[in-house]
Order: C-alpha cells, then sequence, then structure tokens
C-alpha cells in the first residue's frame, strides 16, 4: 500500500474523517471514541484501510458496484482523456461517448431504443416515476397515474423513491410519502405466503389481486427489482415472471425494471431481466455501469414510450420537460464504455455464470455444516445466505448476532455484507457480491471466513 500521495499523515486524514464527514448507513456515536475505517487503496479484488489492513471485497465496494475489480488503469486513462477533452455541457446537447455509448449499450437490450443519462439509481427511478405520471395525464386524465412496488424491493434514497420502498426501517421517520405508490407481496418462497404448488404463478396473482382492488384503470406502472436485492437476495420462483408481464398486458401496465443492483453482468447476464424472459418498458440501471470509476445511471426506454413525448410538437407539454445536471457529465459515459469493453475482452458475464455457480455450490455446503444457515440464494456472483435461530421454525437469527458473523469475517480480512436496518424483525441475509473477476480461491477465502464467523457467532 502506497500513501506517499496523501500530502498528510495519515493520523491527520483520520482526525479530518472523523471531525468533518457524515458517513452513510453509520452511527457515529462510536467514533467520539474510536476511528471511522477509511479505505485508501484498492487492487483487483482487494481492498486497505488506513492501517493497511488488507481485505478480500466480496461486496464490489460495499453496495454491489465494482463490478470490473480496482485499479482499473485503463478506465482512468479514458476518464482523464474524456475530461481534458469535454468534461461537461448540459444534457439539453449531446456528447461523442454518450452517443457511443448509448449505442452500444442498446445492442445488448434487444427492443429497447432510447437512454436518459443522469447521475444515480434513485434520480433514474425518479425520472421513470415522473415519465409513468407524465403519460397518466397525456393519455388518461391523470387518472392512471398509481405505481405498484413490491414489499422487500428498494430503489433509492429519495423521498419518491422511499415511497416506492420495500423497506420498511429505511422508510421509518420520512414521511409522510409521495400518494399514488402501492405496495404488492414479495415473492420469497422461504417466507411463503401462500400454500401449495405453483408458488411463483400465486405470488403474481397477488398482484392482480391488488390491481383489481386499486382499480386496474388507476395503475399506470408496477417497479420491480429483476432479483431483489438488499431486501433479502430474492430470486423469483418459478413462473413467476411470465404471470406478471401476463397480469402487465391484461391491464395496460408498464413495467419498470430496476436494474441498479443486477444491471452490467453481475447475475452473469448483461442485466438480470434478461435471465427470465422479460420484455420490460423501461430500465434503470447505475451501480456497475461503470463499476464506480465515474457517476453515472441510465433510464432506458422502449420507442413507443420516447413516441409519447413528441406525438404533438405544438404542445408546450409535449416532452419530457426534465434535466439532469450531472446526466450531463462526460466521465460517466467514458468510464462506461471502457467498463463494457473490459467485460466483454475478459469474458466476465461466462466467469460470473462459472463462479456464481461455484459460490453457490460452496454456500450450500456451509447449509450442510450449520443449523444456522436456513436459505442459501442467488444468480451468478449475487448471493444470500439466510441465518435462522431455528430451521425448523425458520425463525430469524437476531440482527445482532448476523452483523457479528459480518464483525468475524472482517477480523479475517473478508468483507461481506447484511440486510441492514432494512426489515424489521428480517434484518438476517448474509450478502455476496464479489467482482465479476473473481476466482476459485477468491470464492474459497469468502467462504472460508463465512465458515469460522458461523462457528465462532453460533457454535
Amino acid at each position: 500500500m502506497d500513501s506517499k500521495w496523501y500530502g498528510n499523515d495519515i493520523a491527520q486524514i483520520v482526525d479530518m474523517d472523523r471531525a468533518h464527514i457524515w458517513h452513510h448507513l453509520i452511527q457515529h456515536k462510536p467514533f467520539e471514541t474510536g476511528a471511522p475505517r477509511i479505505i485508501v487503496e484498492g487492487k483487483g479484488m482487494r481492498v486497505w484501510d488506513q492501517k493497511g489492513t488488507e481485505f478480500l471485497d466480496a461486496v464490489s465496494g460495499g453496495v454491489w458496484t465494482v463490478n470490473v475489480g480496482y485499479g482499473r488503469e485503463s478506465i482512468a486513462n479514458a476518464v482523464r482523456d474524456q475530461l481534458i477533452k469535454l468534461n461537461y455541457f448540459a444534457g439539453t446537447a449531446g456528447s461523442v461517448p454518450g452517443a457511443i455509448f448509448s449505442e452500444q449499450l442498446l445492442e445488448k437490450m434487444e427492443g429497447l431504443s432510447r437512454v436518459y443519462y443522469c447521475n444515480s439509481g434513485s434520480e433514474a427511478n425518479e425520472k421513470a416515476f415522473k415519465m409513468v405520471r407524465q403519460i397518466a395525464h397525456k393519455r388518461y386524465g391523470g387518472k392512471k397515474h398509481k405505481i405498484l412496488y413490491r414489499e422487500r424491493d428498494y430503489h433509492g434514497t429519495t423521498i419518491a423513491c422511499l415511497s416506492a420502498g420495500g423497506h420498511d426501517e429505511r422508510n421509518a421517520q420520512y414521511g409522510p410519502f409521495t400518494p399514488g405508490f402501492v405496495r404488492v407481496p414479495h415473492c420469497l418462497e422461504y417466507r411463503a405466503q401462500w400454500d401449495g404448488a405453483d408458488y411463483g404463478v400465486k405470488a403474481a396473482d397477488a398482484i392482480e389481486e391488488v390491481i383489481l382492488n386499486e382499480g386496474a384503470d388507476t395503475i399506470g406502472a408496477i417497479c420491480l427489482e429483476p432479483i431483489t436485492a438488499g431486501g433479502g437476495a430474492i430470486t423469483p420462483p418459478e413462473g413467476y415472471w411470465e404471470r406478471v408481464q401476463d397480469i402487465c398486458k391484461k391491464y395496460d401496465i408498464l413495467l419498470h425494471i430496476d436494474e441498479v443492483v443486477c444491471g452490467l453482468g453481475r447475475t452473469g447476464a448483461w442485466f438480470g431481466y434478461q435471465q427470465y424472459g422479460i420484455k420490460p418498458d423501461l430500465v434503470t440501471m447505475a451501480k456497475g455501469v461503470a463499476s464506480g470509476y465515474a457517476a453515472i445511471a441510465c433510464l432506458v426506454t422502449t420507442e413507443a414510450v420516447f413516441d409519447l413525448f413528441k406525438d404533438d410538437a405544438d404542445d408546450p407539454l409535449n416532452y419530457f420537460r426534465d434535466i439532469s445536471t450531472f446526466g450531463g457529465c462526460t466521465a460517466g459515459p467514458a468510464a462506461a464504455i471502457e467498463n463494457m469493453r473490459i467485460i466483454e475482452d475478459e469474458n466476465l458475464l461466462e466467469n460470473t455464470q462459472n463462479m456464481g455457480g461455484y459460490l453457490l455450490e460452496k454456500l450450500n455446503e456451509l447449509k450442510g455444516k450449520h443449523q444456522a444457515v436456513g436459505d442459501v440464494r442467488g444468480k451468478g456472483l449475487f448471493a444470500g445466505v439466510e441465518l435462522v435461530s431455528d430451521r425448523k421454525t425458520r425463525e430469524p437469527a437476531p440482527e445482532n448476532m448476523v452483523q457479528a458473523v459480518v464483525a468475524e469475517c472482517a477480523k479475517q480480512g473478508v468483507i461481506i455484507g447484511a440486510s441492514n436496518r432494512s426489515l424489521p424483525g428480517f434484518n438476517n441475509t448474509l450478502c455476496f457480491s464479489p467482482a465479476l473477476i473473481a476466482t476459485k480461491d477468491d470464492i474459497n477465502q469468502i467462504v472460508e471466513a463465512v465458515d469460522g464467523a458461523l462457528t465462532r457467532v453460533f457454535g
């Protein structure tokens, strides 16, 4: 680890951080007597903190982001070169990297044809919500404005995104929320809400029941993650997505897929929805689009959706009257172009399929060894292990014990994640999302750390 570039002693950096930085998702009271963690360097799958301690990062930057790993000089060079040529111009005009990346991206997304650039997953989802609302006013007298969202799904941090948020603890104390967002049940079969066979169909039928109760003529869209991420790494049951699509077609409901976590290779396909034959109307993405080397998010739509905003040029309100300031930054698409090239040239989709299968195999071995492991699920390099106190009753493991497992893994030099301040009583799922470059040795180190941590915490 090289610390020459700091310009300050690392102890001064820690003091500056403690005095001034408001960290994300963390209680700061302990920092009054202890030091916050500062990550100072990353290379490949590994990062180093201010003490020089090395960690294998099994969560790609903490939140499913650094898909191609740390230290990619070619991405940094692409961004530098673009910034010198043109760093920014508002999105009312185009840019060279914006045009190039849009074409490369859409080549991977059959049936979709338009890209709206912005700067975060939350913002991308906000744009989609606004499009749905504007379509409701243009075509349905404002009536078809409601947006369905699913329990346990997460779509961002803004008030409107929290209004579509299925994490009750994330939402707590931030209301009142935006009206017109309606919750539908989750589809986690391990926490079954319906008996009998065809669970996926039953979970989707529950969506139709909500639609009928609300009035189909009031529902404009449904926003869903292809695989639920922070709500428990939930892979959809068989038959679920086919039925959901049938319901959307039946009631003329736009299908909005939130790919902020799954997008750009995480599941072993370019997008998670492509694993299930889904044909969306709107797709949002962010995290892995540039692997965190620059801020970028995209809302991608069909041409049919795009056409609704230009069918009457004489109407001064008949276009999408919206802008994203940092959607005009050129660093994002420049980084995204090189990020996509790396995924293709290094066959990282294939590696994700292979290593993802190996990860699930090794995690299932832990299920055979530890009674605390209730369920293992995932797709590609995106997996979850639900911890329980009792396998028969499936009583969730206490959150403090789940976090103790995370802490024990860190002591062994492996950073893993866990559902956190999301679902009251159900913050009990360990989360794994190593970079798409992961090897068998990396997977073995991750699983060995979890094995040891489960032994120490649960016995």
